[in-house]
């Protein structure tokens, strides 16, 4: 495996682009808002399954995680414009419990039965050991085989975080990290991202970052990912974009932070994407 197959920015006409819709339902906003990013064209240029990627870091229910009607009409959405193969994959962090629970409390199994889609526990996924001179914050790192395998479509969720800054689709990569090997004693199956969270986030991203992000923004919570309250009024918006850069500089303007300050997106701009300046095409 060559991780700097990886390490490349979106095509240069989608840097610093996101298209943003306002928000009325899962069923009007998805399809019209990827649409107008391209993704329909966008996917018949390539023959990979696509793996979905929710945020379920805990079993516990929306606006902290991916809510399952977003995922139900993505999934609808897909299917009327791929014949690839739709997966959902995620590896909770949740020490009590296994990401199977998660997926049963939030509604997914039942969803995934319904539609006829596979559900991945990431967390016990087969794995490809990577290295890059590139990456000092995980100079070597593990992954599951199967991200590299697939067109990698984000869900993430808006929210701030206590030590991140923010969660948005470069954070929303650390559900691939394997407790296996970065769990390490923690509380937490991802402790060790918590040691140099900014640059163990930079570098995940490094290697495996987001091929496509839609973003809920329907709600956001302002203050932090598992706790306190929700944007009021709602941010009432839904965000698509190819370059994870600008996605979560755009974020981190809805949540009222300059993306300046959340060092992971510092760290990577203009190198797996554009922070600045953003183009906004709105739906």
């Amino acid at each position: 495996m060559h991780p700097e197959k990886w390490l490349t920015m979106p095509q240069a006409n989608q840097q610093g682009m996101v298209y943003v819709a306002e928000f009325t339902s899962w069923e009007k906003t998805i399809p019209p808002l990827l649409t107008l990013a391209g993704l329909d064209k966008h996917l018949a240029n390539q023959d990979l399954p696509i793996l979905i990627k929710p945020n379920l870091v805990e079993a516990l229910a929306p606006p902290i995680t991916t809510p399952v009607g977003l995922v139900a009409a993505l999934v609808q959405y897909l299917r009327t414009i791929t014949d690839a193969p739709i997966l959902i994959g995620e590896g909770c962090g949740s020490i009590a419990y296994e990401t199977g629970h998660a997926y049963d409390k939030l509604g997914y199994t039942a969803m995934a039965e319904e539609l006829r889609v596979e559900l991945i526990d990431l967390n016990h996924a087969d794995l490809v050991r990577l290295s890059s001179k590139r990456c000092r914050r995980w100079p070597e790192i593990h992954l599951p085989r199967i991200v590299f395998a697939c067109f990698l479509l984000s869900v993430p969720v808006l929210k701030a975080h206590s030590l991140a800054g923010v969660t948005l689709t470069m954070k929303n990569m650390m559900g691939l990290a394997p407790p296996s090997h970065y769990q390490q004693g923690g509380s937490w199956k991802k402790s060790a991202f918590h040691s140099g969270i900014q640059e163990a986030i930079a570098d995940l991203n490094r290697y495996r970052a987001p091929d496509f992000t839609l973003l809920d923004a329907s709600v956001g919570m302002p203050e932090a990912h598992l706790w306190g309250p929700a944007c009021d009024p709602p941010v009432n918006r839904l965000a698509a974009a190819y370059d994870p850069v600008a996605m979560d500089a755009h974020g981190a303007g809805l949540l009222k932070k300059k993306w300046q300050d959340i060092k992971h997106i510092n760290l990577v701009n203009n190198e797996l994407g554009r922070a600045a300046p953003l183009t906004i095409v709105n739906a």
